[in-house]
């Protein structure tokens, strides 16, 4: 079903919610599509193509019993026989005596943007932007990466009346480049190929790589920073992983329990989810149906708000907000649309202004220490510097960090001007400035 198109999804779903027999039904059709562009050691090695199209169906019988199937076909028997199989799953399943029925119509906003160049982009395309990049770099560097470009078309139908359908684009750009005893880091991720300016992102990384050569080892401690805009957008993901829905706190398993409406960062630090910025990545609605709305889950430091699936809105009695994951869902609501809001200062003002202190590339490896002072631990990577009276004076080895990211945004002391937008392990996408922080905790020092 390449190039399937939202409305042709919809019809899908409506052949999955008119199998009959069952109180309420849902179907959830979701096509992704993308090619990728690797490379290693300036040359590419591979091309590749990948596209799934699965419809999940949701059926509920004897009022409150609930069961879900899944195909990866669009073939209307291959659909209804999925939609009686759920049927019979939903069977056997015990009352769900907090079900809370299904959403009903809504109109939808307009969100992310849907690029058919990004969607239509072929292997030659991508590997010509490879291939300048390559051309670029200069003598003694050699670099690694991907570019990717995909294609996410959604549609969601139930027998309460939703009929919802969208699509969006995202092309991303990565690059290692290696410097022999240096290495740096560059990335950027976009709704549209042709706003990815790759040749600046090779530029930096080969750069970076070059100022990296011959580190110098630095003791463990509690240094200033400046995190560039890809290690600042690891602590927003993280927060969006450690406690902004309803459920995780009405099960008391969210930092911001006991926090809501309290200081706990900087007042320079606003966090909002919002699926219907220009600049983001996704479609106007969750994978229940219901409209995504703009959240400002921080506001001036302040933890302001929740996001809500149906099924917790509904139990507090308040509109859902648009977060909802397919459900029935253990996680409950997730932010996706993450975004920390610029501040007024350029990035190389950030460091111009940083007296003694490290300049931070990127983040990797990170994991989780402990959720409730949402504590995290990872290495600095490629590209990681010595600053001292506003001036990179080199580069040093790689540290462990093990820092509690609310400690960390309580102590910013500038938020730059531009941002850029990164991923980490899949999960979203996260678009931050740069911050200068007056305390981050090094806790060892690595070997590279």
């Amino acid at each position: 079903m390449t190039g399937s198109g939202p409305e042709r999804l919809l019809e899908v779903a409506e052949a999955a919610i008119g199998a009959g027999g069952a109180d309420d039904a849902e179907a959830l059709v979701y096509r992704q599509a993308g090619g990728l562009t690797r490379f290693a050691s300036s040359r590419i090695h591979q091309s590749a193509w990948r596209e799934d199209l699965s419809v999940r169906v949701r059926v509920v019988v004897d009022g409150n019993r609930v069961g879900t199937a899944t195909v990866h076909s669009a073939d209307p028997g291959a659909v209804r026989a999925t939609a009686r199989r759920a049927a019979e799953v939903a069977r056997t399943m015990p009352p769900d005596p907090g079900y809370p029925g299904m959403p009903g119509p809504a109109a939808y906003p307009e969100a992310g943007r849907h690029d058919p160049a990004t969607a239509a982009a072929d292997p030659a395309t991508r590997a010509g932007l490879v291939a300048g990049v390559i051309r670029r770099l200069p003598d003694g560097v050699a670099a690694a990466g991907a570019c990717e470009t995909r294609e996410l078309e959604i549609a969601l139908a139930n027998t309460r009346g939703v009929r919802a359908a969208g699509a969006t684009t995202a092309a991303s750009f990565s690059i290692l480049a290696d410097a022999g005893s240096g290495t740096g880091w560059a990335e950027g991720t976009e709704p549209a190929l042709a706003d990815l300016d790759v040749a600046a992102l090779g530029e930096r990384a080969a750069r970076k790589a070059v100022d990296s050569r011959e580190p110098r080892e630095l003791a463990p401690g509690t240094y200033p920073v400046v995190l560039e805009p890809n290690a600042a957008s690891v602590l927003v993901q993280w927060l969006g992983w450690l406690g902004f829905g309803a459920k995780a706190y009405d099960e008391g398993r969210s930092f911001l329990v006991g926090r809501l409406g309290q200081r706990v960062c900087s007042p320079l630090v606003t966090i909002v989810d919002d699926a219907t910025a220009a600049d983001t990545i996704g479609v106007g609605f969750d994978f229940e149906g219901v409209p995504k709305r703009p959240v400002t889950l921080i506001d001036r430091g302040v933890a302001a708000s929740l996001v809500y699936d149906f099924r917790a809105a509904t139990g507090h009695g308040v509109e859902p907000t648009g977060h909802g994951l397919p459900a029935p869902s253990a996680e409950g609501a997730l932010p996706m649309h993450l975004a920390m809001l610029p501040g007024q200062i350029p990035q190389a003002d950030l460091v111009a202004g940083l007296e003694r202190g490290l300049l931070v590339t990127r983040f990797h490896y990170t994991n989780l220490v402990n959720l409730m002072d949402t504590t995290i631990t990872g290495m600095t990577r490629d590209g990681t510097f010595w600053v001292e009276d506003g001036r990179v004076v080199g580069a040093v080895r790689n540290l462990r960090f093990t820092q509690s990211i609310l400690d960390a945004l309580s102590s910013v002391r500038a938020v730059g001007a531009e941002t850029e937008m990164a991923a980490e392990d899949g999960y979203g996408a996260a678009r931050a400035p740069a911050l200068a922080i007056d305390r981050f905790a090094f806790s060892s020092a690595t070997t590279f």
